[in-house]
């Protein structure tokens, strides 16, 4: 079990979320390691919650009433449904705090324990430092470097495709 910071909370998201999650996503440190673009709107942020499938989890941590951080399983269909995608994100003030440690550990456990997934797979930027060494210490290990896989500030950045396997060779 990994030990939440005092007063953090796990819950699944809801649709009322929406307006803080935008807020998140509209953050520049939260946008600079994700895939997001700068001025999401409400309105997309909605639309990407409704979106949902019954097969994919999206968790919230939220301190004090505030949504401090997200995320999320969307487990793949057909010969992939053992696998999943996971993506997350810390606000920048909660950032370094363990939340991001708290929600990987619940989205782990919850694929393990609960959707009998075998495969994780994520994939973040080799600058974000921090995020790999976090992934690394869950046992996602490094498949590959994709090159110029994103468009970020004004230049390419590469990203790691890691993956975390349960119970396969």
């Amino acid at each position: 079990m990994v030990e939440a910071p005092a007063g953090l909370i796990l819950r699944a998201a809801r649709l009322d979320d929406a307006e803080a999650l935008c807020a998140l996503a509209n953050e520049a440190s939260y946008r600079w390691g994700t895939l997001r673009l700068p001025y999401q709107s409400l309105e997309e942020t909605r639309r990407w919650l409704q979106g949902l499938s019954a097969d994919d989890l999206l968790l919230v941590g939220e301190l004090g009433g505030k949504v401090v951080g997200n995320g999320g399983l969307h487990r793949a269909t057909g010969r992939r449904r053992h696998a999943a995608v996971l993506g997350m994100g810390v606000a920048e003030a909660w950032q370094g705090k363990g939340i991001g440690r708290v929600l990987l550990a619940a989205l782990i456990d919850a694929a393990d324990n609960w959707l009998d997934l075998r495969r994780l797979e994520l994939t973040v930027y080799t600058d974000n430092t921090r995020a790999i060494a976090l992934y690394e210490r869950f046992g996602f290990a490094r498949e590959g470097v994709m090159r110029a896989y994103a468009y970020r500030d004004g230049s390419y950045v590469d990203a790691l495709l890691m993956a975390r396997l349960r119970g396969l060779p």
